[in-house]
Parts: C-alpha cells; structure tokens; sequence
C-alpha cells in the first residue's frame, strides 16, 4: 500500500471508470485510499472484447485508469493491447511512475544494470530451449519473471545452457513482507532452493556471458 503515489490516487479519484486485472484485489487497494470510482475487469481473457468500447468512451472524453494486480500494466500484465488501440485511435496516454518487479530486482541483485535483456516468462514448452540456447551468448544481463512451482527446472535449465558458475540473484515477493533476494552462482542457487521450497512471485536475473568467454569460444 505505500508504494502508491500521491498522483496515482488522484488520478485514480478522478477517473470515470477503473479496469482492474482482478476487481477483487484492487477493490481493496480503492477502499483503503476511499476511492469509490466504478469498477470493471479487463485482464487477458477479456482485453480483446472489451478494448475497443473502452476506446469509445475515451474518445468520447471519459479518463479511463488501468489497474493490474502486482507491477505495471503491459510489463507481463494486461494492457498492451488496450494501449495500442487506443494510439491508434489518437488518444493520449499516460503512465504513471510506479512499482514494477524487475527495476528493483535488477537494481538489488548486485549484477550490471547499465544494460540488460528482458525476457519476461520464457515459453513454458514449444520454444523454450531454443530460446534459451540463443540467449547463451547474451552479454547483457538477462532478466526473467518466473513461477515458484517452475523455479527449480528453471535453475536447472539455466545451469545447463549458461553454465553451474555464472552469477545470478533470485529476488521473490519485492515491496511484499516477505521479500528475499538470493545471490551467487547458478550451482548455489540451485543448492539453496533444492532446501528451501521457493514462493511467491519471482524475478531471476542472470549475468551476461562475459566477454573473455566469448573470445575463448571464438578462438
């Protein structure tokens, strides 16, 4: 609750309607700041059928306010496609500064952060290790979002395609009571949440290949 700004709960009082991913958690969110604005969902089994009566009423001069469940809209949430459609029709858009999981992550986890991969949720199956495989070149710090029953495999896959020695940070629940960040190796990390059963939401940042491995390979 207190990373919310003093402008987000204006505009939120000010807004003609509020989408939420999740009516339920944002309704709480709206109570404890008394903001009493209707209320409606749009999240991603809806957006395409919703979109473009929101984007009537926007045109029409109404401020419409999106609200996801944990982070930015847009950023591994809903509202890319609500976003787009209301470009294209011409209208103004606005994001307002707030909490999104992979800044701090990327920020605490102690790894180079001038510049940086984001990768979001790798493909669950089709897809996955060649994705992968072609990130193993990456000299970038990469960033990826991650479920903690998938955690595990995850530590595994990565172990395997950057190898057991590269660096990396596991932060779960960030600006949540329970907030961790985990830092060392691939291997140690592996080791620690082989002992300790990961929860929450989770970000996993990786390092980069370095660039002496690549002139090694290359060689």
């Amino acid at each position: 609750m207190e990373d919310m700004t003093l402008r987000a709960v204006r505009i939120l009082k000010e807004a003609d309607l509020v989408l939420a991913e999740d009516t339920r958690t944002t309704g709480i969110l709206l109570k404890h700041y008394d903001i009493r604005n209707h209320l409606s969902s749009h999240h991603k089994f809806n957006e395409h059928g919703t979109s473009a009566a929101v984007v009537r009423r926007l045109l029409a001069g109404e401020t419409v306010a999106l609200v996801s469940d944990a982070g930015t809209p847009g950023i591994s949430d809903p509202g890319f496609y609500l976003v787009r459609e209301a470009v294209r029709a011409g209208v103004d858009v606005q994001c307002l500064p707030g909490p999104t999981a992979f800044v701090p992550a990327l920020v605490a986890s102690g790894l180079p952060c001038d510049r940086f991969a984001f990768e979001g949720f790798l493909p669950m199956k089709k897809g996955r290790q060649s994705r992968l495989n072609a990130l193993a070149s990456e000299e970038r710090t990469m960033v990826f979002y991650e479920s903690p029953y998938r955690l595990r495999k995850t530590l595994e896959q990565f172990a395997a395609v950057f190898g057991p020695e590269r660096a990396a940070c596991v932060c779960r629940e960030i600006s949540k009571l329970h907030e961790e960040s985990v830092r060392g190796t691939l291997a140690e990390l592996q080791a620690h949440f082989a002992e300790s059963e990961p929860r929450g939401e989770i970000v996993v940042i990786v390092a980069g290949r370095d660039e002496k491995e690549n002139k090694t390979k290359i060689e």
